[in-house]
């Protein structure tokens, strides 16, 4: 019911700059919190970063002050901006997003999350 397409990933050298998209398409209600995690090879799927459908944001430590999260609610699109990247962000990021179920104008009052694909980001000179 529910598509996400996440784009912007690849490779970059160290100290350099990402933006990372996410847009969720099909039938729902409302689009409401919307995220980013990320996973490692050899390393647990972690929050990189969250934005709510009123703009509260919360960060992972180690991004906070580099990564920003943003969305475009007429577009049902989270973006991730990612400014002075590490080797260590090295992962592959995945967006997930928690959706009220329905239509646009209807709602049986559940949620669900749905992920996207990922996307590869490597840090690297």
């Amino acid at each position: 019911q529910v598509q996400l397409v996440e784009s912007g990933g690849g490779l970059v050298q160290p100290g350099g700059s990402l933006r990372l998209s996410c847009a969720a398409s099909g039938r729902f209600f409302s689009i409401n919190a919307m995220g980013w995690y990320r996973q490692a090879p050899g390393k647990e799927r972690e929050l990189v970063a969250v934005i709510t459908n009123g703009g509260s944001t919360n960060y992972e430590d180690s991004v906070k002050g580099r990564f920003t999260i943003s969305r475009d609610n007429a577009k049902n699109t989270a973006y991730l901006q990612m400014k002075g990247l590490k080797p260590e962000d090295t992962a592959v990021y995945y967006c997930k997003v928690r959706y009220s179920r329905g239509t646009t104008i209807y709602t049986d009052g559940r949620e669900e999350d749905i992920w996207g694909q990922g996307t590869q980001v490597t840090v690297s000179s």
